[in-house]
């Protein structure tokens, strides 16, 4: 008796799903392996950071392709390496955002850390206060994409809204954050 070797990329996916045989995910990843590569170096700019992305991707995929409904795996994987790299790259500008504010507390004068740490606490109470006041939708998103650092996509498949309400909801929550908070200077 011979099993049927599944054949198109769909098929695979379902095979995987139902078996959880890392062989046949590592077959397709395969195939598409020098897009993914392409993709991460197009973003990342480095080929050790792109080479590292490719390997990373392909550990999303474990647990991605269990959890969704993937009819164009091409595509899909297209928008998921791409979505990748940008939450590397976020993560990157916040890494040096984050340093830089570390170093300007370092060259500040003694004096004024108390001052600046009082400013800081004060400024968070009211981004709380203001977050608070948001819409639901506003307020679940704006804490996913920017405190959980969530990508569009995955706030779109945690909350179910549509792709475009849930950049909708970003941009309107972060506009209605920056009026709040210059209304309570």
């Amino acid at each position: 008796m011979t099993v049927n070797k599944p054949n198109t990329d769909k098929e695979i996916i379902q095979a995987y799903k139902r078996s959880g045989d890392m062989e046949l995910l590592g077959e397709l990843y395969e195939q598409y392996m020098h897009l993914v590569l392409g993709v991460c170096l197009k973003y990342l700019k480095s080929k050790a950071e792109a080479q590292d992305a490719v390997i990373e991707i392909f550990e999303e995929l474990v647990v991605k392709l269990q959890n969704h409904e993937v009819d164009h795996f091409k595509s899909w994987l297209y928008v998921l390496t791409r979505n990748h790299c940008l939450m590397k790259l976020r993560k990157q500008k916040s890494r040096g955002h984050e340093e830089e504010i570390g170093e300007a507390f370092m060259e500040s004068e003694p004096f004024q850390h108390h001052e600046d740490e009082t400013r800081l606490e004060d400024n968070l109470e009211k981004l709380k206060s203001c977050i608070a006041k948001l819409k639901e939708e506003q307020k679940r998103c704006v804490d996913l994409f920017f405190l959980q650092e969530k990508c569009y996509q995955e706030i779109a498949d945690s909350t179910n809204f549509d792709l475009k309400k849930v950049k909708s909801y970003i941009q309107n929550g972060k506009r209605n954050l920056k009026i709040c908070m210059e209304q309570s200077e």
